[in-house]
């Protein structure tokens, strides 16, 4: 567990050989965690990796905290956690939204970074949010769009995403637990191509979290960077990708992502010299999908392979 201020502890683990390259692996959401299924992406006998949980997130601690919780947070974090630990330079792995954490980590230390692997490119932007909240859900799930509309009021219909923060926001848990098992429910389907929700979408928002003890994180957290538009300035990460020149980097990226669309992936890597993008056909977001796990763990390989040629 280790302070890094503004009242945060991060909870970081490593694994795999001492003696290994090391690499970093950036969780998604923001705000779910690093799993124990993060760890066996690399193997053991070559790699030193680094997993943490970002603030607000996972283990770590206050939970779902959302004070002094930033971008730029992040990336000092990451920093901060590769000098305690005595690292000169590591690869950076992460998807979703840890790829764009690891894009921005990358651009601001391209010194510290020995090369990039990405799944499901996500850059940030407001574009992005609207296509994978609101529009791809109206065009290819239509239905589960309507159900989760249909959860509100009439008169707050107009903004989904920022309707649902305010529940989020609010303290009361028969008003956030809610909203936030909505906002997960809904995501986890957008993510899979053959998803079907855990039980049917409820009829209202209230019966969201009946008969489930836990509270996903992840919703409070997301609302959180969506309302501060992930405190980049819109089209920033794509906009000084050219700074990654050099960088070995692969991008997996699955054809029928809805939440990420491979337009973004494709973006990247073509103003990404050095980088390419690797398409998983009939493959949605997750990491599950069909093909995405060992084409990250191949990306993973080979970046590691071009990064210890350079050196």
């Amino acid at each position: 567990m280790m302070p890094v201020g503004d009242g945060h502890v991060l909870h970081v683990e490593q694994a795999g050989t001492p003696s290994g390259m090391p690499v970093v692996f950036l969780h998604g959401g923001p705000g779910s965690g690093a799993q124990v299924a993060h760890r066996q992406l690399f193997d053991p006998q070559r790699f030193r990796a680094v997993l943490f949980d970002q603030r607000g997130a996972g283990r770590s601690t206050p939970k779902t905290g959302r004070t002094a919780n930033t971008t730029q947070h992040l990336v000092a974090d990451i920093e901060r956690i590769r000098t305690a630990l005595g690292i000169e330079r590591w690869l950076v792995v992460g998807g979703s939204w840890g790829a764009t954490l690891a894009v921005a980590y990358a651009e601001a230390h391209p010194d510290r970074t020995l090369g990039v692997a990405l799944r499901g490119v996500f850059l940030g932007t407001r574009a992005e949010w609207a296509w994978a909240f609101i529009e791809a859900p109206r065009i290819f799930r239509p239905d589960l769009y309507q159900a989760l509309l249909a959860l509100l009021p009439a008169n707050e219909r107009g903004d989904l995403l920022a309707a649902l923060g305010r529940r989020l926001r609010d303290p009361d848990p028969a008003v956030h637990i809610p909203a936030a098992w909505a906002w997960s429910d809904y995501e986890r389907v957008l993510s899979e191509i053959r998803a079907e929700p855990p039980v049917p979408f409820p009829a209202t928002l209230a019966e969201a979290a009946r008969g489930r003890s836990t509270v996903p994180s992840t919703p409070y957290i997301e609302s959180h960077y969506y309302e501060h538009d992930c405190w980049l300035r819109d089209g920033q990460l794509l906009a000084e990708a050219g700074t990654l020149a050099g960088i070995p980097g692969v991008a997996i990226q699955g054809r029928y992502d809805l939440l990420c669309p491979p337009r973004i992936a494709h973006a990247l890597t073509a103003a990404w010299p050095g980088s390419e993008l690797r398409l998983i056909e009939v493959a949605g977001h997750a990491i599950s999908e069909p093909g995405v796990r060992p084409a990250l763990i191949r990306a993973i390989e080979d970046v590691a392979d071009r990064a210890a040629a350079r050196t």
